[in-house]
């Protein structure tokens, strides 16, 4: 299977192309430019390298979320197009969970962390289990403060890791945490690779959807919705 996976949810976004779960491209840059904004740069570039045509693959793979409302709606619009106009099916995979997937540890709980700006970080809870990693309850948004009430709640009995690309957006709170063996793994911020390795498995798994089901997964309201106002 040859697939086309995407992050845009941050400015270091990425493409990737896989052949089944083996990376054979890739492409990141880090900048002040929005990924969205550069994305197609980089995808003519790999398919050039690589010599392949859109309609070569079999399956689309995209960061659904959370991140920036920008930089996911970009993401999703262009999957969605691809999906629609090639007739292939698409994979909305959480940022989340591909960084929880990069994880050393061999603790059974995994925490990925993602900064949400203003002063709240995005997070989840990832039990590891024999079909991979299953998330229990639903993505969060909070302060660091926040957070760490719901760890000392979600974790009594459970030994667990921190997994995030931006360890400094909860480092200043470790310090807090009542069990001092408290682990945070630093992990890659290029998230495209881990994207499509999880949507190639959800493949096998039947677990996709199509350009009409596809949605994101933005956890925080807009400012648009956060302003509305009533007359």
């Amino acid at each position: 299977m040859l697939l086309l996976a995407l992050d845009t949810s941050s400015p270091a976004g990425s493409l990737a192309i896989l052949r089944d779960e083996k990376v054979i491209g890739v492409v990141s840059t880090w900048a002040e430019e929005t990924y969205s904004a550069r994305m197609f740069r980089h995808l003519e570039f790999l398919l050039s390298e690589l010599s392949l045509e859109m309609k070569r693959f079999d399956l689309f793979a995209v960061d659904a979320g959370p991140g920036s409302f920008t930089g996911l709606r970009v993401g999703l619009t262009a999957a969605k197009g691809w999906a629609e106009v090639y007739q292939k099916p698409v994979a909305g995979v959480s940022g989340l969970e591909a960084i929880a997937a990069q994880a050393h540890s061999s603790a059974p709980l995994l925490i990925p962390i993602l900064d949400a700006r203003r002063g709240q970080i995005y997070f989840g809870f990832y039990r590891r289990g024999d079909n991979g990693l299953s998330l229990e309850g639903e993505e969060c948004v909070m302060t660091p403060s926040e957070f760490l009430e719901t760890l000392d709640m979600r974790t009594a009995e459970s030994e667990f890791t921190i997994v995030t690309p931006e360890p400094e957006v909860i480092s200043g709170k470790m310090s807090q945490i009542e069990r001092g063996a408290a682990v945070v793994e630093r992990v890659s911020s290029v998230l495209a690779p881990l994207i499509g390795q999880i949507g190639y498995r959800r493949a096998q798994g039947g677990q996709l959807s199509d350009a009409l089901t596809l949605d994101a997964n933005y956890i925080r309201r807009t400012d648009a919705e956060l302003h509305w106002k009533v007359p």
